[in-house]
């Protein structure tokens, strides 16, 4: 339990509470507000936006936004274990059916990779290694862990990931919107809504829900995957749920709450960003971000057409937002969040194990 307890002074612990706090004040009335706008994903898109636009406007406040990491880790280990309630034991006859959207997946993330890293590195003159980081569709833990330690402006690859996540965040609902339209948006909420509360759980049900995350998080630790907190329940709750031993369903208080975590950690974080100092590097990060969702895009319009899926799914499945962000999206819309995990953890795994290697060769490049 050391994992998620903060080992901190009282008074910081009182102040992260404090963050937590406000943060989710903002989120839970904006998203709110988006609700009842019939806005798709509320409280996702009202807690980015309501904490990023009120914590620009009011800059007193900045410091005291945010999602300390003790809160957001437990959050992650619950969702993990939801997506992996969505892997049942036909999965396994479903996957062998995924072979050519996995492989158009894999060709997409090399293109748009490589794309990237020509622009920043030809064009833009970024050293070889700020240029990898910053262009990698994905992988943005693993690249800013390597950022601190390879590069001085570690904080432009964080700059170019969230606004990838960000462009994404806005997009992936608006499209919904667009696609479907409004009924669509109506049911997703309605949908949302419907899912069987916290307290429909029996005692059981809950222990096992707590379990599953723990233990699948101390196993993954254990053989040292990456993404611990996410790939361990994810994986022990699909084995478990795949083999027909538990059934956890979706609840509707978790999801609210990955949402006004995820959203309103997002929003933090783009408040407190310098805007006039990155200016530059936001120009960049924007356009960057636009080749590699155009590339998807075209990506998913293309297997649309010759196979048939529904693009949105496919959408879901290639547009690279975040591991976290993109399979939540999923679960409030209904999606084949099984498929949408599934070639995420593909393209992830890709890039875990190609982006040491790689960082490595590029260093030595560096002037």
């Amino acid at each position: 339990m050391t994992q998620f307890v903060p080992r901190l002074f009282p008074s910081v612990l009182i102040s992260e509470i404090a963050q937590l706090g406000l943060t989710f004040a903002i989120a839970l009335v904006t998203g709110w507000l988006f609700l009842q706008l019939q806005l798709p994903a509320p409280y996702l898109m009202g807690s980015l936006f309501g904490v990023w636009i009120i914590g620009g406007i009011f800059k007193p406040i900045q410091p005291h936004l945010g999602v300390a990491r003790w809160f957001h880790v437990p959050v992650i280990l619950g969702l993990g274990v939801l997506i992996g309630a969505n892997f049942k034991a036909e999965i396994m006859a479903q996957a062998s059916q995924w072979g050519f959207t996995v492989i158009v997946m894999i060709l997409t993330t090399i293109i748009v990779s490589t794309i990237g890293y020509v622009f920043l590195r030809r064009l833009r003159n970024y050293e070889p290694n700020l240029a990898f980081l910053c262009c990698i569709p994905g992988g943005q833990a693993e690249a800013l862990a390597m950022a601190r330690e390879m590069v001085d402006k570690d904080y432009v690859v964080a700059l170019f990931h969230l606004v990838r996540v960000v462009f994404v965040f806005v997009s992936t609902p608006l499209l919904l919107a667009l696609i479907e339209g409004s009924a669509a948006v109506q049911n997703s909420n309605q949908a949302l809504q419907a899912m069987p509360s916290i307290a429909d759980l029996n005692t059981r049900q809950l222990a096992i829900f707590v379990g599953v995350a723990l233990v699948g998080f101390y196993i993954s630790k254990m053989c040292r995957i990456p993404l611990p907190h996410l790939l361990g329940p994810m994986g022990l709750s699909t084995a478990l749920h795949m083999g027909g031993w538990i059934e956890i369903p979706r609840i509707n208080e978790f999801v609210m709450l990955a949402q006004l975590a995820i959203g309103g950690g997002v929003g933090a974080r783009l408040a407190k960003v310098p805007f006039r100092e990155l200016l530059t590097y936001l120009k960049d990060a924007c356009i960057n971000t636009t080749m590699i969702l155009s590339a998807y895009l075209l990506a998913a319009v293309t297997i649309t057409h010759v196979s048939g899926v529904d693009f949105l799914a496919i959408w879901l499945a290639f547009v690279p937002g975040g591991l976290y962000e993109v399979t939540l999206l999923a679960l409030i819309f209904g999606f084949d969040v099984a498929f949408v995990a599934f070639h995420h953890t593909i393209r992830i795994a890709i890039i875990f194990a190609s982006l040491p290697a790689i960082a490595t060769r590029l260093k030595h490049k560096s002037p």
